[in-house]
């Protein structure tokens, strides 16, 4: 006899720590390269080679280091890093701080501080640390690049008109009046050019724009600026590579020891949580690809940062400029459908390539079509979604002043500042707790939202010294977390008042009663489950009102689920699986499936029985609701799903005969034949993993799921489906004590255990018409 198997999730996201290797596995290594990663290495090099000038041009170093880095970013994080797609290179972020080091200790110093930089990245990423980096408030790292955005644009607008930037963002605003007053204007027409060129080539309409946006917007920009300077005969300063052999390469540091500390942090701050931010960017980009028949797995942030350091070594060794993760490139790089490393690394050998044998193409670059580049990229990192974003969660003041502390001080600088104020953001919500006191029909009513410290017991003591003796009171705390001072305030003000005749009521934030301070009698409550409905009261009193439930449900459940009711209200239901189960109310199908409004078809009966078809015993509603969900709904599976302790088995056990009396009676026929069945010797009994049943009412609930599956495929709408492969049916059962939930995966009728992050074990190919 088949039975249900489960369907294994391909598309189940991996843990992002997953450190199996890259490529395929042992004893089966060949190098080989996709077609598809050539053809994404060749578009990641046309917009890596016009940014890596226009990088090195920002900087104020040598331009040939530009295209040092970009190589060994390829070929140096493209090997050993642990995001593959990533594309690694000289990075717009680290055009500021790169600036600074120049200006301040000189080129051959700065390569020593790129080097330093990279050690301590190796350091770092030994040290397993990287996923602690991405703890730092978005806020912080948005205003971080919003500055260095604009301090970028800011000295760029120099050079496109003709001039020379200034070491501060202060300086080039103040000359920039003079500079408008001496334009230079074939610098300024060539720049205007590029610019036009950015934005308006990928808005070319029609076929013409779709074969046009194949050619990246970058290259063409540059290219056509260069060809129109090069026709028009414009005397302009252009890309000057000097020859190799006179290529500068690292010195030893010279400058003050706390200085070049400062610095080798700065910059591995910098390219570190860049290249890290930029990997968990990849993923989602990877994620979100519909196409991919082997998608790579996720990355390894910790090697990331490895590969990372490396990369900075060498490229420090080599006289170029600091490397971090990309994001322009690895996008492009995800879009072109890489699938491998091979792409990156591709990348690296191209730009190689063109170092030495495109110079005199190069060389035909103007200064102006660079710093125009540049200045588009600059103003992008100026992001209106990311302020959008901070402001919808309220750390706007974190992210000004970060950016301007990146703006007027120097990046460290900013990100300290940045620091500083999302702590003291985060401490201000801490403490900010609202205490209020209100009378409504002689009931007293003091509510506190927020976390409950000892700084707001003052207010705390207030408002319940409002409160007359012998009143009703109800306390609503509103907050996750309560202090022991606090906590011993509450408790001794509720002790004074019910020794008074007063009467207290704790309730939450879903407006359920919580346990009252801790005493003898009352030690069992524990107050984490609004849903629990405990109450160590010995009355009748009912725990949890239901319009306390509803009040609670609109002051905060409705406003987080409004808009997705809405729109269900709007397209109607479309759930993906009928769910059978028991009417037990221990059994809350929404939590055990993590499943939220629209998912669930969920039809509920005592015992979780399907009646069979067509017979005295048939039972229409079932029926109905099977039929409906088949046919209408046009769900792809059905679970029936039972559970331990079941009251209808435990009374088929107790009472097999009687039954027809009564409206209860006369519905537990339906489970006769799962007792039957487990009566039976000639039938193998439903087993659970890893133990024997505990006793004979669990092995009637796990019998009970097999043949009510049985019933289930007797019915013409379920029977239709299974045969046309559009249906699938699901055995399950629910141990309610353990939480833990067992599938049923095999024609020995075998209940086996679903692990945390883990799948089911495959479907065996004769159960085709039945898996989980």
């Amino acid at each position: 006899m088949s039975a249900c198997a489960h369907t294994r999730t391909d598309d189940v996201a991996e843990p992002a720590d997953d450190r199996r290797p890259h490529g395929p596995p042992p004893g089966k290594r060949r190098f080989r390269i996709a077609g598809a990663d050539v053809s994404a290495s060749i578009a990641v090099f046309l917009i890596a080679l016009p940014l890596s000038l226009g990088i090195a041009l920002a900087t104020g170093a040598p331009l040939q280091a530009g295209l040092v880095a970009a190589a060994v970013g390829g070929l140096v994080a493209g090997r050993f890093g642990g995001a593959p797609l990533q594309v690694s290179g000289p990075a717009a972020g680290l055009t500021v701080v790169t600036a600074d080091l120049i200006q301040q200790f000189g080129w051959r110093t700065t390569c020593a501080i790129t080097i330093c930089a990279g050690l301590a990245q190796l350091g770092l990423g030994a040290l397993r640390v990287a996923r602690s980096a991405l703890a730092v408030s978005p806020a912080i790292v948005h205003g971080m690049l919003a500055g260095i955005g604009i301090t970028i644009a800011v000295a760029q607008v120099h050079i496109m008109l003709g001039g020379t930037p200034h070491s501060s963002v202060l300086d080039n605003l103040r000359e920039l009046p003079a500079q408008l007053a001496h334009v230079h204007p074939a610098a300024f027409g060539i720049s205007a050019l590029t610019i036009a060129l950015l934005l308006l080539w990928p808005r070319i309409p029609g076929r013409a724009g779709q074969l046009a946006r194949k050619a990246p917007a970058p290259l063409v920009a540059v290219a056509g600026a260069t060809a129109v300077a090069a026709a028009a005969g414009l005397t302009l300063p252009k890309v000057d590579l000097p020859s190799w052999k006179s290529h500068a390469l690292a010195g030893l540091p010279e400058g003050p020891v706390l200085a070049l500390v400062a610095a080798v942090l700065t910059t591995t701050l910098v390219c570190s949580v860049q290249s890290l931010l930029g990997a968990v960017a990849v993923d989602k980009l990877t994620a979100g690809r519909s196409d991919d028949t082997n998608p790579p797995q996720r990355a390894d942030l910790d090697r990331e940062l490895f590969g990372q350091g490396l990369s900075n070594v060498a490229s420090g060794a080599l006289g170029g400029l600091p490397v971090a993760g990309v994001a322009v490139r690895s996008t492009a790089n995800v879009r072109a459908g890489a699938i491998g490393r091979s792409s990156t690394m591709l990348h690296g050998v191209w730009i190689a390539v063109a170092a030495f044998a495109l110079v005199a193409a190069i060389e035909l670059i103007p200064l102006a079509a660079l710093a125009a580049l540049v200045m588009a990229v600059g103003i992008r990192m100026v992001s209106i979604n990311h302020i959008r974003t901070v402001t919808r969660h309220r750390e706007v003041l974190v992210y000004c002043v970060t950016t301007l502390g990146v703006v007027l001080l120097g990046v460290l600088e900013g990100v300290a500042l940045g620091i500083a104020v999302a702590v003291g953001v985060a401490l201000h919500r801490l403490t900010r707790t609202r205490i209020t006191h209100e009378e409504h029909g002689g009931t007293h009513r003091v509510h506190v939202r927020g976390q409950l410290t000892f700084l707001a017991v003052p207010r705390l003591t207030r408002a319940l010294h409002h409160v007359p003796h012998k009143a009703d009171t109800v306390v609503e705390l509103d907050g996750s977390f309560m202090d022991h001072a606090a906590y011993e305030t509450l408790q001794n003000w509720q002790d004074g008042h019910t020794s008074h005749g007063g009467r207290v009521t704790l309730t939450g934030r879903s407006g359920g009663r919580i346990a009252e301070p801790a005493s003898a009698a009352h030690s069992c409550c524990r107050p984490w489950t609004a849903w629990r409905n405990h109450s160590c009261h010995e009355s009748t009193e009912v725990a949890r009102s239901l319009a306390d439930g509803i009040s609670s449900f609109q002051r905060n459940t409705a406003p987080l689920v409004r808009s997705e009711l809405a729109r269900l209200a709007r397209e109607g239901q479309q759930p993906s699986q009928l769910f059978l189960t028991c009417a037990d109310s221990r059994l809350v199908t929404s939590m055990i499936t993590s499943s939220g409004p629209g998912d669930l078809f969920v039809v509920r009966n005592v015992g979780n029985l399907v009646p069979l078809p067509g017979s005295e015993n048939g039972d229409d509603s079932v029926a109905a609701a099977i039929e409906y969900a088949v046919e209408v709904l046009k769900v792809e599976s059905i679970t029936v799903c039972g559970h331990s302790g079941c009251g209808a088995m435990q009374a088929l056990l107790s009472s097999p005969a009687e039954g027809g009396q009564t409206p209860l009676g006369r519905w537990l026929r339906h489970g006769r034949p799962s007792l039957e069945r487990m009566a039976d010797r000639g039938q193998a009994w439903a087993r659970i993993a890893g133990r024997a049943p505990a006793d004979a009412a669990e092995q009637l609930c796990l019998t009970n799921v097999v043949q009510q599956l049985e019933h289930l495929r007797q019915h013409d709408s379920v029977r239709r489906g299974v045969a046309d492969g559009r249906l699938t049916l699901h055995g399950m059962y629910f141990h309610v004590g353990e939480a833990q939930a067992y599938l049923l995966t095999d024609a020995e009728q075998l209940f086996d255990r679903v692990a945390a992050g883990s799948s089911a074990p495959e479907t065996p190919a004769d159960l085709k018409r039945s898996p989980v």
